[in-house]
């Protein structure tokens, strides 16, 4: 496959403009520039992506740069895990820096900027000062200190950093313009007193630089090219660059542009109110994997790769919109398709007897680890007379769209034998306590007999009870259960918390699992992610949901009455029949970008939950040139087997055989997943 070329973004195009008009590309550097106040989330990713991006792109250093200027927030923890988060992900800055490791200087410029008559100290409140900044339309008023001589100003600047007063009793002010219409430029604070321990510095300073005073000299120091921020600070551009215009001489000067922030649906991306669940014990930490920080992404058993591959997909833009959650899952769950091996494992189990199977005999039988992945090779797993199986995927009587084992009907067990419903045992209260089947010992999985080959509708996952391990399995669901929680301003946002969004039950895995590492990942068959939480212990397994095979919450969300989110786009037009939407996506699926591609095969699986398997008969038989509607097709018949829990009939499995010897690439990966899951 030939490598696609990726149009540009705004952001680039800037880049790519100065480069044409002069700038060196020896002179490109960028820069990430967090606050150390809290835990990095989802959000940070795109702001993380687009400077760290651009260092690939050009081969230009990326520095990595705390804003450390408020140590009543700030601490050496949150350090700590930001720099861990930036690894994962895979990125490697250039420079470690640190906006306190600019204080003498920024300082040392304050002083000049009071003798140059730009700044002075102003003696009034807090609240006396906010209520001179006038309004958007009204001009604000000019402080009674706004003239005090350049040696008054001095003496009390140096008062304040030796710690002579107390906070709130001076501030150090620019002075700009009182009536400028962006109330920014109204004399903004550049120093404040906090008697606060720095987590860097200690106590060798009680008076801290403002943000705006920081950011842009800071850049200016590093040799910052691009300074690339979230559009919230678009109106301090012209603030930025006046304080630039103050010291600029001899280095790159830095050039602001803004971009669109990450808005996630389902999802709290302010850190103090996720530092608030923290405090108030709604959540076990900030790693706590139904948080949306990178260490809990990465707890819950989310990749790099699947978090790159969202921001990418999102792409950069100018103006905010919020992005379905469902598209995180989705990136997540196309991943660890391609690298989770497959176990399986019992959630809600019954106990299942096969009456016919002789006494104490065992069976090492043979399982494949990964089809989408030829070198994962295979391993044994035992089956017995005695098992677990799902509770759900037994129904004593049961219509006729039920594919799973019932009484008098045959099904297979995954890898191993069919069997046949014969008679349950109930308990008092008529809860069944055991399944009684027979098996037909000629049809075990890939043994080449014609009872092997026989057809049944239905497979069912299992596990050995005599083998397998009991495990605590969590499974986490959203952690809010409404689209935009802080959205309301009538409301508080804990008021949408999800009663659900955490339950813990005991699940019995494979005996392969017992050796398995926290953050190790699988596919529980049939049932979804997992991987290996960092509670586990040797001997006491503990497993997280990281995602299911397909989404569900669709279904069962409730509609948002929020008019402040804009809405996505349907995934099937009015009017349009779900199978012309799937043939749609499939002209297209294989002209297009990885990144639209997700989008595409997002809308063939949602289309193809409203179709019957018969619909996609006709399709089976596409030309081979159109690789694109094979595609579609082959997913839409993986999702039709999976949400209906149905076998493929013969046409099906002939689609899918055929496919399996294409020359497309993506065509062979989709029917690998589908001949794998039902043993074509």
């Amino acid at each position: 496959m030939s490598e696609e070329k990726k149009p540009l973004n705004f952001i680039e195009h800037i880049v790519e403009e100065d480069l044409t008009t002069g700038m060196s590309k020896e002179d490109l550097r960028f820069r990430f520039p967090p606050e150390p106040n809290g835990y990095l989330h989802i959000g940070h990713t795109k702001a993380i992506g687009i400077s760290f991006g651009l260092g690939l792109r050009y081969n230009a250093p990326v520095n990595l740069r705390f804003d450390d200027t408020n140590p009543a927030k700030e601490e050496q923890e949150y350090v700590d895990a930001i720099k861990e988060d930036i690894t994962w992900l895979g990125y490697q800055w250039d420079k470690e820096c640190y906006s306190s490791d600019y204080f003498q200087q920024l300082y040392d410029w304050t002083v000049q900027l009071i003798k140059d008559g730009k700044a002075y100290v102003d003696s009034q409140s807090a609240e006396t000062i906010a209520s001179q900044k006038g309004t958007t339309t009204e001009s604000g008023t000019n402080s009674p200190y706004r003239d005090r001589s350049v040696e008054e100003n001095l003496e009390l600047f140096q008062k304040m950093k030796e710690g002579k007063f107390d906070e709130g009793d001076h501030v150090v002010r620019a002075k700009i313009d009182m009536a400028d219409p962006n109330m920014l430029m109204r004399d903004p604070l550049m120093y404040r007193i906090l008697k606060k321990s720095h987590h860097r510095t200690g106590d060798d300073w009680c008076i801290y630089p403002m943000y705006d005073w920081t950011h842009g000299e800071s850049d200016y120091i590093e040799n910052i090219s691009h300074s690339l921020c979230s559009l919230e600070f678009k109106p301090h551009r012209k603030l930025y660059d006046w304080f630039l215009d103050q010291v600029y001489s001899t280095n790159i000067r830095p050039k602001q542009r803004e971009f669109a922030r990450l808005n996630l649906s389902y999802t709290i991306m302010s850190k103090r109110k996720l530092l608030r669940l923290v405090e108030e014990g709604v959540v076990s930490g900030w790693d706590d994997p139904r948080m949306p920080t990178i260490s809990a992404l990465r707890r819950r058993g989310y990749t790099p790769t699947s978090i790159r591959k969202f921001v990418e997909t999102v792409g950069v833009a100018k103006r905010e919109n919020v992005i379905d959650v469902s598209l995180l899952e989705f990136c997540v769950r196309e991943d660890l398709n391609k690298t989770a091996p497959r176990v399986m494992a019992v959630l809600d189990p019954v106990k299942l007897v096969i009456t016919n199977y002789p006494k104490g005999k065992e069976e090492w039988l043979e399982a494949e680890n990964n089809p989408e992945d030829e070198a994962a090779g295979s391993r044994k797993v035992p089956f017995s007379g005695e098992l677990y199986i799902e509770r759900e995927d037994f129904k004593e009587e049961a219509g006729r769209k039920f594919f799973r084992l019932t009484l008098g009907k045959e099904v297979r067990l995954k890898n191993a034998y069919i069997i046949k419903g014969e008679q349950v045992i109930k308990d008092a209260e008529g809860n069944i306590t055991e399944i009684q089947c027979t098996y037909d010992p000629k049809s075990k999985s890939g043994s080449g007999t014609e009872e092997s080959k026989r057809n049944v509708k239905g497979t069912l996952h299992w596990v050995s009870i005599r083998h397998a391990i009991a495990s605590e399995v969590r499974i986490y669901d959203r952690l809010f259960s409404d689209e935009a929680p802080d959205g309301h301003k009538d409301k508080d946002f804990v008021e949408f918390l999800n009663p659900d969004s955490l339950k813990i039950i005991t699940g019995y895995v494979e005996p392969g699992l017992k050796d398995a590492k926290p953050l190790d990942q699988f596919q529980f068959q049939r049932l979804g992610y997992f991987n290996v939480d960092s509670d586990s212990t040797s001997g006491a397994l503990v497993f997280n949901k990281t995602v299911g095979l397909r989404d569900t919450w669709a279904k069962v969300k409730p509609v948002s009455t929020h008019q402040n989110i804009k809405k996505q786009p349907q995934n099937q037009q009015k009017g349009i029949p779900p199978i012309e939407e799937i043939k749609r996506a499939g002209k297209k699926y294989t002209n297009v970008p990885d990144t639209k591609r997700a989008g595409l095969k997002i809308k063939i699986i949602e289309a193809a939950k409203n179709i019957e398997l018969e619909e996609l008969v006709p399709l089976y038989e596409t030309a081979v040139k159109k690789a694109g509607t094979r595609i579609a097709t082959m997913i839409a018949l993986s999702e039709i087997l999976k949400n209906k829990g149905i076998q493929p009939d013969q046409l099906a499995k002939d689609f899918v055989t055929k496919a399996l010897e294409d020359k497309n690439e993506l065509l062979q990966s989709e029917a690998k997943e589908v001949a794998s899951s039902y043993d074509i």
